[in-house]
């Protein structure tokens, strides 16, 4: 399923682009999939997966921006410059009650009618050893019917610990998902779960066969193969024939 989406830039410098995996970088180093390798972030299919779903926003501004909270507080420290005049708010961010701050996204979106666009923390707020990501609050904007610049919320963090922006680097991501999303929730059949059940065992007890040649050792004593990958590519090309 293809979704278009068309975008309409205030700051040339937010480059909306399909969130991308850094190796090395913010997904892990590239430590080879062998023995004694230290596990890392890229090595996880359903992370890959989940991390490269939605479109990232790069940060437009060049300095730095600090942000704490200090007796309860919120501290924001970085040099924007003079007030462009351009009717924007100045500076972009400020603080929005006790725990949040907000950033007027200079950028417009307009994704299909039954599309909304989901506001998320960047996936390098999971893998950051420093603590210091900025974290997007989700949010869901209903773009066809609102062709407005709007406000981003993030959380502060807490005492103690700083989240920075930095030029050129990614701060949030964007997902565009069903702009309703009805469901129910039900247990399964007897006979439902006893086909999954079976499913289950028979991919445990092809793993020996399915990912012999990918197994691995890593450096934690976490065991590794490629059974996962090898389905996935498995389920893809099904689908592609199923679609021809």
């Amino acid at each position: 399923m293809v979704i278009m989406v068309k975008y309409r830039l205030f700051e040339p410098r937010l480059a909306p682009r399909r969130t991308k995996l850094e190796v090395p970088g913010w997904a892990g180093e590239p430590q080879p999939r062998r023995d004694g390798s230290r596990e890392q972030a890229w090595h996880c299919m359903p992370f890959v997966e989940g991390a490269q779903y939605g479109m990232e926003l790069i940060y437009p501004y060049d300095n730095e921006l600090h942000v704490s909270k200090r007796g309860g507080r919120i501290v924001l420290e970085g040099d924007f410059g003079p007030d462009p005049a351009t009717g924007i708010q100045w500076p972009p961010f400020r603080s929005f009650g006790e725990n949040y701050y907000t950033y007027q996204l200079l950028l417009d979106l307009d994704a299909d009618e039954d599309i909304a666009v989901r506001t998320e923390p960047h996936p390098r707020f999971y893998t950051s050893d420093a603590d210091d990501v900025p974290i997007a609050v989700p949010a869901l904007l209903h773009t066809s019917w609102w062709p407005m610049i709007s406000f981003v919320v993030f959380k502060a963090p807490p005492e103690g610990r700083t989240h920075i922006f930095r030029p050129g680097e990614p701060f949030m991501q964007l997902l565009f998902l069903p702009g309703s999303c009805d469901f129910e929730l039900a247990p399964m059949a007897e006979d439902e779960a006893a086909e999954r059940e079976l499913r289950g065992r028979r991919i445990h007890a092809s793993r020996e066969t399915l990912g012999r040649d990918s197994r691995w050792l890593s450096s934690t004593n976490t065991v590794f193969d490629a059974t996962y990958r090898r389905l996935l590519r498995a389920a893809r090309e099904k689908a592609k024939k199923r679609s021809a």
